[in-house]
């Protein structure tokens, strides 16, 4: 297994719901998935901006890698951009 985090300022709440529409089925196409999800965060230590929170769950680092590298998804992808400022971290 490999876990995803990404934490979203969200700027833009349209492209937000419509990337969420689409989100679902790219996150499939290389075995991922959302295992949880909150609009806020607290930070517990250390200082930083959160906003949306979701830890996304992919069968290897392989799938992760080749989920935000695949360029059939890239209008996926620039919806989420759109949304607003993201990171997106590796765990492992």
């Amino acid at each position: 297994m490999a876990f995803a985090y990404v934490n979203l300022i969200v700027t833009n709440p349209e492209s937000l719901a419509t990337y969420r529409e689409k989100a679902g089925d790219a996150l499939a196409r290389h075995s991922g998935k959302v295992v949880a999800a909150a609009p806020s965060q607290t930070v517990l230590e250390g200082d930083a901006e959160t906003g949306l929170g979701v830890i996304l769950e992919f069968a290897t680092t392989d799938n992760a890698k080749a989920w935000i590298a695949d360029p059939d998804l890239a209008d996926v992808h620039a919806l989420r951009k759109g949304a607003g400022n993201s990171t997106i971290t590796l765990l492992g």
